[in-house]
C-alpha cells in the first residue's frame, strides 16, 4: 500500500507548492522509491482545457490526452515520469462523478452530501492514483481557508484515519514575509495559516517557509513552538535563481530524511544529486548567451508558455549557454517591417495558440526568419503560420490561410479535421494526447531525434491540408514527419535553411532538465551557431 505526502498552501497563492511537490518527488525517487504526484484543483471546471491562458497559464497535456494544470508539467520535469488523467482531480470532476452515481441510483435513495459522498469520491481517486507506488505526493491547489477547497482538506484529514496516521505526512507551504518598513521577517501569517489547518483537524508535520530573506534559528524555533512541529521540521526556501536548485536546498535541510522518518521508510540510500548540481551550475554560470525572440499571443502572462520557456532553458543548459528569452507581442508585428523588433534575435520561436489575434504578426515573423536565415522553431499554431507564410510568399497562393482564421480563404492550407466538424462541446474534443510520428531519414528532424519513429503530444483542431502537400513540397517545404496511421503532416522544414522547423505537436511538454527535447536542442544549437557567425562578421 502506498504512503501519502499531502502538500497544502497558506497565506497566499503562488508560493511554489508545485515546485515543492516536484522537488520532494525528485528526492524520494533518488532514494530508490517509486513515486508519483497528484494535483487537486478546487475549481469547478472539469479540466483546464477551456480556461483562458491569461487567467490560468498554459494547459499541460498528458500522453493520454488529459488537459491539466501547469503543475503537472513541473511534476513530469522534476520526477521524470509520464503522468496521466489519474494524476489530476478537480471539483468539477468530483461533482460530475457523484451526480452521475446519484442519477444511476448508486446511493440507493440516500441523501447525497459533501460528507461522506464527495469526500469518499476524492479519497477513492487518491487511493487509486497511489496503486503500485511507494509514495504518492498530493498537492492541494489554492490556499487554506478558501471555501472551494474545504471538501478536499476534509478528505485528506480522513485519509489519516483510512490508511493510518503513520502512513501520512502533512506538509504545509507558507509565507514568511519581510516588511521593508520594519526591516524584519514576520511569522504571524504562518501561525494563523497553521491554526486554520488545525481547526479542521490537520496537524502539519512539516512547514516549508517561503521567504526572501534568511531566517535565523531563533525565528525557526518560534515558528516551531507556535505551530507544534520540531525546529528541524521548519524548512526555509528562499527565492532561487533557478527552480532546479530547490531539490538541492530541501535535501540540505533534511526534508527527505524527515519524510522517510515520519513514514517509517528505510533511508539508507543517499540521493545522488550530481546531475541537478550540474544543471544549476550551467544555468547560473553559462559560457555564452543566446537571444531568442518568443513571438506569441499570450506573452503578457508569464505562465502562458511555461513549458516552452523551460524547454528552451533545458536546451540552453545542454549547450552551456544562457537563453535570454525576449517576449515579442505578435500583434505588434502585424504592421510594417518586423526587422526592428527581431533584428536582435539569434533565433525565433513561434508557439501555439488559438484565434486570429496576432497571427499576421506570426506570419511576418516567419517570413523574416526565412528570408534572413534566422533559426526558427514553430509549435502547433506557429508551425501552421509557417506553412501559411510559405504558401503565400513562395508558392504565390495569394490569400492562403488557415480556415480557423479565415473560413472563406481560397487556399485553406490549414483546415479543420473532418471529425472536428459540427462539434457542440469545446472541452475535451480536440486532437489530444500522444500520437506516433514517422520521420523521413536524412531530414533535420530525424537527425535531431536520432531515430525515425517518435511519439509526441497534441492539442489542436486544425491540420495541414494534404491537398497542398505536393505543391508546397515542390517549392521547397520538406514534409519530414508524418502520422502514418492517419496520413497527417506533423513536421515541416526547409533543408537549406539554418534551422526552419515546425511541429504540429507540443514538443515542449516532453522536455526534461536532464533530457532536452530534440527539436529544442537542435534549435538552440542552430541559434548558438547563428550568434557566433554573426559575431565574427561584426
Amino acid at each position: 500500500m502506498a504512503k501519502f505526502v499531502f502538500i497544502t498552501g497558506g497565506v497566499v497563492s503562488s508560493l511554489g507548492k508545485g515546485i515543492t511537490a516536484g522537488s520532494t518527488g525528485t528526492l524520494l525517487k533518488k532514494r530508490g522509491l517509486k513515486v508519483s504526484i497528484l494535483k487537486i484543483d478546487p475549481y469547478l471546471n472539469v479540466d483546464a482545457g477551456t480556461m483562458n491562458p491569461f487567467q490560468h497559464g498554459e494547459v499541460f497535456v498528458t500522453d493520454d490526452g488529459a488537459e491539466t494544470d501547469l503543475d503537472l508539467g513541473h511534476y513530469e520535469r522534476f520526477i521524470d515520469e509520464t503522468l496521466s488523467e489519474k494524476n489530476t482531480i478537480t471539483t468539477g470532476k468530483i461533482y460530475s462523478s457523484v451526480i452521475k452515481k446519484e442519477r444511476r441510483g448508486d446511493y440507493l435513495g440516500g441523501t447525497v452530501q459533501v460528507i461522506p459522498h464527495i469526500t469518499n469520491d476524492i479519497q477513492e481517486r487518491i487511493v487509486k492514483a497511489g496503486e503500485d507506488l511507494d509514495v504518492l505526493i498530493v498537492e492541494i491547489g489554492g490556499t487554506v481557508g478558501d471555501i472551494e477547497g474545504q471538501p478536499f482538506l476534509e478528505a485528506i484529514r480522513q485519509m489519516a484515519v483510512r490508511v493510518g496516521r503513520e502512513n501520512v505526512v502533512y506538509c504545509h507551504v507558507t509565507l514568511v514575509p519581510y516588511l521593508e518598513a520594519a526591516k524584519e521577517l514576520k511569522t504571524k501569517p504562518t501561525q494563523h495559516s497553521v491554526q486554520e489547518l488545525r481547526k479542521i483537524g490537520i496537524l502539519p508535520n512539516l512547514l516549508v517557509c517561503r521567504t526572501s530573506h534568511q531566517m535565523d534559528q531563533s525565528m525557526k524555533n518560534k515558528i516551531a513552538l507556535f505551530c507544534d512541529v520540531p525546529p528541524e521540521a521548519v524548512i526555509e526556501v528562499k527565492d532561487e535563481k533557478t527552480i532546479y536548485n530547490v531539490p538541492i536546498s530541501l535535501h540540505k535541510q533534511g526534508l527527505d530524511d524527515l519524510i522517510l522518518k515520519y513514514l517509517g521508510l528505510p533511508c539508507d540510500i543517499k540521493p545522488d544529486l550530481s546531475d541537478w548540481s550540474r544543471i544549476v551550475d550551467r544555468y547560473i554560470n553559462p559560457s555564452e548567451e543566446v537571444k531568442i525572440a518568443l513571438v506569441g499571443k499570450y506573452v503578457q502572462h508569464k505562465d502562458a508558455y511555461l513549458s516552452v520557456v523551460e524547454a528552451l532553458h533545458h536546451a540552453g543548459i545542454a549547450h552551456n549557454v544562457r537563453v535570454n528569452i525576449v517576449s515579442v507581442e505578435a500583434e505588434d508585428l502585424e504592421h510594417g517591417s518586423p526587422e526592428e523588433a527581431l533584428e536582435f534575435a539569434d533565433g525565433i520561436l513561434i508557439p501555439g495558440g488559438f484565434g486570429d489575434r496576432g497571427v499576421e504578426g506570426m506570419i511576418n515573423a516567419a517570413k523574416y526568419a526565412r528570408e534572413n536565415n534566422v533559426p526558427l522553431l514553430g509549435i502547433c499554431l506557429g508551425m501552421q503560420m509557417m506553412v501559411v507564410e510559405f504558401a503565400r510568399n513562395v508558392c504565390k497562393l495569394h490569400g492562403a490561410h488557415s480556415k480557423e482564421m479565415n473560413p472563406a480563404t481560397l487556399h485553406p492550407v490549414i483546415h479543420l479535421m473532418e471529425e472536428q466538424e459540427n462539434l457542440k462541446d469545446l472541452g475535451g474534443t480536440m486532437r489530444l494526447g500522444a500520437y506516433p510520428c514517422k520521420l523521413i531519414e536524412g531530414t533535420r528532424a530525424a537527425n535531431a531525434y536520432g531515430k525515425t519513429l517518435i511519439s509526441e503530444r497534441h492539442r489542436h483542431r486544425y491540420e495541414f491540408n494534404n491537398s497542398y502537400r505536393e505543391r508546397l513540397e515542390k517549392a521547397g517545404l520538406k514534409i519530414s514527419g508524418i502520422c502514418t496511421e492517419r496520413d497527417l503532416v506533423e513536421i515541416v522544414e526547409i533543408p537549406e535553411h539554418n534551422w526552419y522547423v515546425g511541429g504540429q505537436f507540443h514538443g515542449e511538454l516532453k522536455s526534461r532538465p536532464v533530457k532536452p527535447h530534440p527539436l529544442f536542442d537542435g534549435f538552440i544549437s542552430a541559434s548558438v551557431k547563428f550568434m557566433r557567425d554573426r559575431a565574427k562578421e561584426a
